[in-house]
């Protein structure tokens, strides 16, 4: 697959198959996701498998209920759009994926989020050259629940910031429409 290709393959995947990710497949796409740039060479990342479907399942209920309380206290909630999905007991915020890899940072360091962005789109572009799916589930991370954090073994001084599902996808949606790109001003030879 060239890099073009590799591109327009690489969609936000909420259908999986039945199929477990082996780990070693799992652990060959972080090594090559580590190779991503970030601030200084510090390489502040840090990853969590979890390719236990009743844990994400438990991560998913309580986040679930985390945001829906929260909406409750603030009607005016961005997340208020998501309210009749997240009511529905059957929806999933890891969209029933076999596996999800959280990207974890340091929660004080400053590029944190930009080096572990960095970091995620490398791993879903390494993902999608070996044929599999991912979707970075934002509701995915916002884990609330000490209990849950301390069973998953977050570090307290972590936060979670970016929570990729992996499998197989039952199909590859097309790539929306782009708008053309905004440049506001070329400075220099144009």
């Amino acid at each position: 697959m060239d890099y073009a290709e590799l591109l327009i393959k690489r969609r936000s995947i909420r259908d999986y198959e039945e199929k477990a990710v082996p780990l070693d497949v799992v652990k060959d796409i972080i090594n090559d996701s580590i190779k991503a740039p970030n601030a200084g060479n510090r390489q502040i990342w840090s990853f969590m498998i979890i390719n236990d479907k009743n844990l994400l399942k438990k991560i998913s209920d309580s986040n679930k209920n985390a945001i829906l309380r929260g909406i409750e206290r603030n009607p005016n909630s961005p997340m208020k759009v998501y309210e009749e999905r997240l009511r529905d007991e059957t929806y999933n915020v890891f969209y029933n994926a076999p596996c999800a890899v959280f990207i974890i940072g340091p929660a004080k360091a400053p590029t944190t989020a930009v080096d572990c962005a960095l970091v995620a789109s490398y791993f879903m572009l390494a993902a999608t050259e070996r044929g599999l799916g991912t979707c970075w589930s934002a509701q995915g991370g916002l884990i609330r629940d000490p209990d849950i954090m301390k069973e998953l073994g977050v570090p307290e001084n972590q936060e979670i910031i970016a929570p990729i599902l992996l499998g197989y996808p039952q199909s590859i949606p097309p790539m929306p429409d782009r708008k053309e790109a905004n440049i506001i001003k070329i400075h220099g030879v144009e």
